[in-house]
């Protein structure tokens, strides 16, 4: 929700073009934006920035809990810990063939960071960039207008593809310890139609694979900037009636938030067990 509302409704798509636009190294002076699509040479200040932070407080408040816990007096905190740990162990059990060290750490950190990345939506649109405005302004004399802050990392396509390459390289890595790269190499060669259409089944099989962090990336980025969109256009309402449709949406964007982590994170232990199961097919 917004606590600007006249100078949103003044001119409402500069104020959804400058909430969208990221504070970013490397970018166009002018528009603030990438000079393509894909362009290595930018650098999303704002999105690694927040996703660092909150990386540090999951961190931080897990050290802290673990340094403290006591099984005979828990606390409201570790109590809610062992909620998250069990659910997530036992959706490992039910999906994940054998056993693998990595992967409950692996799904806990996915989910519980996925989470509160996600969770920076609910903080209203005109806040935290106000803030920056005024530090950017009366600190290092920037144009209040020309200060941009974007504070949810999920809704940028780095931040997601990132996430979901660092899962496919998870992926080629069990494929291959555990297939050896001869078997690995043979799936693309067998799969899905057998040796004799093998030209068929290495593109097919690069289609499948591919897909696997393209969803991935893609279903977190478009969920959370929908969500981010919806509460700009109610921003755009005025002050006095933004909390009703602006609580509405929050309430069942918690949700959202909610289902988009677990879901990012059951994917990751779906692949990451196919990785392992195919050994056993081929």
């Amino acid at each position: 929700m917004s606590g600007n509302s006249g100078a949103a409704t003044d001119n409402p798509v500069e104020y959804i073009q400058h909430h969208l636009t990221n504070w970013c190294l490397g970018c166009d002076p002018e528009t603030h934006k990438p000079a393509s699509i894909v362009d290595f040479g930018v650098f999303f200040i704002d999105a690694f920035l927040w996703a660092a932070l909150l990386a540090g407080l999951f961190a931080y408040v897990a050290w802290r809990l673990g340094r403290n816990l006591d099984p005979d007096k828990p606390t409201g905190l570790q109590n809610v810990a062992e909620m998250v740990v069990e659910f997530v162990n036992q959706q490992v059990k039910d999906i994940f063939p054998g056993y693998n060290p990595l992967i409950g750490p692996l799904a806990i950190t996915i989910f519980i960071w996925v989470f509160l990345m996600n969770t920076m939506d609910l903080i209203p649109v005109d806040l935290i960039p106000w803030l920056s405005s005024l530090v950017g302004h009366h600190v290092f004399g920037a144009d209040p207008h020309h200060v941009y802050m974007k504070v949810v990392p999920t809704t940028n396509l780095d931040t997601t593809f990132g996430l979901a390459i660092s899962v496919f390289i998870l992926i080629l890595y069990y494929n291959i310890k555990v297939k050896g790269l001869f078997g690995y190499g043979k799936v693309f060669l067998t799969h899905p139609f057998g040796p004799w259409l093998a030209p068929v089944n290495v593109v097919m099989t690069l289609i499948e694979e591919l897909a696997k962090p393209i969803s991935l990336g893609l279903r977190l980025f478009g969920n959370m900037f929908a969500g981010e969109l919806i509460f700009m256009l109610i921003a755009l309402m005025p002050f006095w009636i933004q909390f009703i449709p602006g609580g509405g949406w929050a309430i069942f964007h918690i949700l959202v938030i909610t289902l988009q982590a677990f879901i990012f994170m059951l994917l990751t232990i779906v692949y990451l067990a196919l990785a392992h199961e195919e050994h056993e097919e081929h």
